[in-house]
């Protein structure tokens, strides 16, 4: 999906607060940007990396800049997780997504007292999708999820379990925004409980898939699939 136009370019001085962050623009001056993740976003909010952010339209914002871009080991990463929906939404509808291809799409799906990501459909079969964003690696070439201790993400993988026992079939999906990464793994160091969880529902049919994005200034969209080491 395309990004937002024109992105202006800075250096991140601080992220705080989890949803501010400080950037240093090309003349000096320093202006806060809205940071759209709840994240820890380790390795990702370092000072003195480079950010591509960008203006809002809304002149009664609060904040007149969001985050988007951030450079990390000469690769742009998308941190902003309200785009990570619909950049799976378009490589859904795109079949861009192999083992997800030609299926009716239903974004927030509700499902009991929750809400799961997409529901696809067919004529045969119906599959429940959550979305996770991958900004973190904890090996040099493999990402991992968490970046932070997730109760919520453990709750989505309880879901997914329970859809699969009730005859769905449950996808946990991850983006990876790393363009070095070559495999994806949970963190277990980060949070331990996710990683147990997440093997302990694959082992009972709920399907991993890991997918690179393909990040530029211009556009974040789905790329190659890569393996899940579990």
């Amino acid at each position: 999906m395309r990004l937002p136009s024109p992105l202006i370019e800075g250096r991140l001085l601080r992220r705080y607060k989890r949803f501010f962050a400080d950037i240093e623009l090309a003349d000096g001056s320093v202006v806060t940007a809205h940071t759209p993740n709840t994240g820890s976003m380790l390795q990702c909010a370092v000072s003195g990396h480079r950010v591509l952010i960008s203006p809002a339209d809304n002149p009664s914002r609060k904040l007149r800049f969001t985050l988007e871009l951030i450079e990390v080991n000469s690769h742009w990463v998308d941190t902003h997780t309200h785009r990570t929906n619909r950049v799976v939404e378009e490589g859904l509808r795109q079949g861009w997504i192999a083992e997800l291809a030609g299926f009716g799409v239903t974004p927030e799906f509700r499902y009991h007292d929750s809400r799961i990501d997409f529901l696809l459909e067919n004529e045969s079969e119906r599959v429940l999708v959550e979305v996770k964003n991958v900004t973190l690696c904890c090996q040099p070439k493999v990402a991992c999820f968490p970046d932070a201790v997730t109760s919520r993400g453990q709750k989505h993988l309880r879901e997914l379990l329970r859809a699969k026992e009730e005859g769905f079939r449950a996808v946990i999906f991850f983006l990876v925004q790393r363009a070095e990464a070559a495999a994806f793994t949970p963190a277990d160091a980060i949070d331990p409980d996710y990683g147990r969880l997440l093997r302990e529902v694959t082992a009972a049919g709920v399907e991993a898939l890991a997918y690179k994005s393909v990040v530029t200034p211009e556009e974040n969209r789905v790329g190659e699939r890569i393996p899940v080491l579990l």
